[in-house]
């Protein structure tokens, strides 16, 4: 399997339309995906020593990081608003081999940075709100 490009790994935001369209939240340079799963463990006496776990049970969510430089674009600006306002939209993953994952989220951290004389940067970190499911 030859390695993907880490460019082709897009966040998009949807359009909440119904169909829901989504658009690229442009100017991103780095992009982080997280499957996280809580543990439940079952060990017992009968265990014999080794620890259980219990298949499909604890939590599971998502969490994604970005940065980028900031464009403006009207995807940028709908993340903004959902940061603001705390509210929670539908997004997609896409991967260079056309895997997709979509699901909602809530833009838990938004940060802007920027030099006097450079560009302005943000970071973004979203938790998954729900089930991540392929498209």
């Amino acid at each position: 399997m030859p390695a993907q490009n880490g460019s082709a790994f897009l966040l998009k935001i949807g359009d909440g339309g119904s169909p829901i369209s989504y658009e690229t939240v442009a100017g991103m340079r780095t992009t982080q995906l997280t499957i996280n799963g809580d543990l439940v463990a079952v060990t017992n006496k009968e265990s014999g020593g080794w620890r259980d776990l219990l298949s499909g049970a604890g939590t599971r969510s998502v969490s994604v990081n970005a940065a980028g430089i900031f464009l403006g674009s009207d995807a940028e600006t709908s993340v903004r608003t959902h940061a603001l306002a705390g509210t929670i939209d539908d997004y997609e993953l896409s991967f260079e081999d056309g895997e997709r994952l979509r699901g909602r989220f809530l833009v838990q951290r938004l940060d802007y940075s920027g030099d006097f004389n450079g560009e302005r940067n943000y970071t973004l970190q979203l938790e998954s709100s729900g089930p991540i499911v392929p498209a």
